[in-house]
């Protein structure tokens, strides 16, 4: 008797277990890369706390297609594959073809997420329609942007709007701002070393990845301030390395890209899994209010944001080893500030831990 009680209590949790995994949730998420990062959170409370066996996102591939097998999105999916801005059409004049193939995009999900359109509006009625062609699932329309009076962190607001909208407790959306989000691989850090071999770089050194641009210029602090860390940071054991993306390449001047090429050395036109090979080999990393600094915030990487006009209390990255330093006067981005500079330097040589990405 007591095997049979043993062996229908395993049926049942083996049957439970199955149910849970079965169970699959998707986010739509149209932004940037650190809107993504930031979105992770929220993709851990809705395995832990909603028992999702699995939460995919579909987003724009640049920014998303490094977080499967690196964080806890289980997969993911272009928008520009899903046709979903047929949904911001009117919903009164919106309709679908049998086996239409955006029924498709949906038939898996017992939950289904969006930053796209508002509550209540056209968006959101039609990927009601949508889900509904092949089942019932929970859909639930998350704003992107904290009102004006909200002072919660962007990825506890959207944790809080979660509770809200599916009546969990709101102790239960709770987001720990020391996390490490990505976790690097042993082939991210050879992809890493290979790079740095490439370009020259003396992988014995301590390396410190500096990264000047962010898509506002009102959030770049001025590039004097980058230039003068990398002087002072060169020495025998510390090589600086300026990381440079499109932005930066297209808004840089001539004058000022030789400024940089003539300070340290410049990585450029990397694809976002280089990128990441890069990080994992670095000691500290330096950057603007941007997707780079919070990808290298939530590998764990030792990193310095530098903000200015736009707060850290809603913005800071996520991570076990951030460290904030601002200055929200309108010299942030229009001049060089040697005290801020100072401030920063003294950070940096005070700690001298190899890279904590894991």
């Amino acid at each position: 008797m007591q095997v049979s009680d043993d062996i229908l209590s395993l049926l049942e949790e083996k049957g439970a277990q199955m149910a849970k995994e079965a169970q699959r949730a998707v986010i739509l998420q149209p932004g940037a890369l650190g809107d993504c990062i930031l979105t992770l959170p929220l993709v851990k409370l809705m395995q832990e706390v909603l028992g999702m066996g699995g939460v995919d996102i579909v987003g724009h591939a640049e920014y998303i297609g490094i977080l499967p097998g690196r964080s806890c999105v289980s997969s993911i999916r272009s928008i520009d594959s899903t046709e979903l801005h047929r949904l911001f059409a009117e919903s009164a004049k919106f309709d679908l073809a049998d086996n239409d193939p955006l029924i498709y995009v949906f038939a898996d999900y017992a939950w289904i997420v969006s930053f796209m359109g508002e509550p209540d509006g056209d968006f959101e009625q039609n990927l009601i329609f949508t889900t509904n062609c092949s089942h019932s699932a929970e859909i639930v329309t998350l704003s992107m942007k904290p009102p004006a009076e909200t002072k919660l962190h962007v990825a506890e607001y959207y944790a809080q709007q979660l509770a809200q909208e599916s009546q969990l407790p709101a102790e239960q959306a709770r987001v720990s701002p020391t996390d490490v989000l990505i976790q690097v691989t042993d082939s991210d850090r050879n992809q890493g070393l290979e790079l740095l071999e490439q370009a020259g770089i003396d992988v014995s050194k301590r390396l410190v990845v500096l990264q000047p641009g962010s898509g506002g210029r009102h959030k770049c602090w001025h590039l004097d301030n980058f230039l003068s860390i990398a002087r002072a940071l060169r020495t025998d054991d510390v090589e600086p390395v300026f990381l440079l993306g499109p932005v930066e390449l297209e808004r840089f001047e001539r004058s000022q890209k030789a400024d940089l090429q003539a300070t340290a050395t410049c990585l450029t036109h990397l694809a976002l899994s280089q990128v990441v090979g890069l990080l994992s080999c670095a000691d500290a990393y330096v950057g603007n209010d941007s997707g780079v600094t919070h990808l290298a915030s939530g590998m764990g990487l030792r990193t310095f944001a530098m903000f200015g006009p736009t707060d850290p209390a809603l913005y800071r990255p996520i991570g076990p080893a951030v460290n904030v330093l601002r200055d929200s006067t309108d010299r942030f981005a229009q001049e060089s500030c040697p005290e801020l500079q100072k401030t920063l330097l003294e950070h940096l040589s005070a700690q001298e831990e190899r890279p904590t990405a894991s």
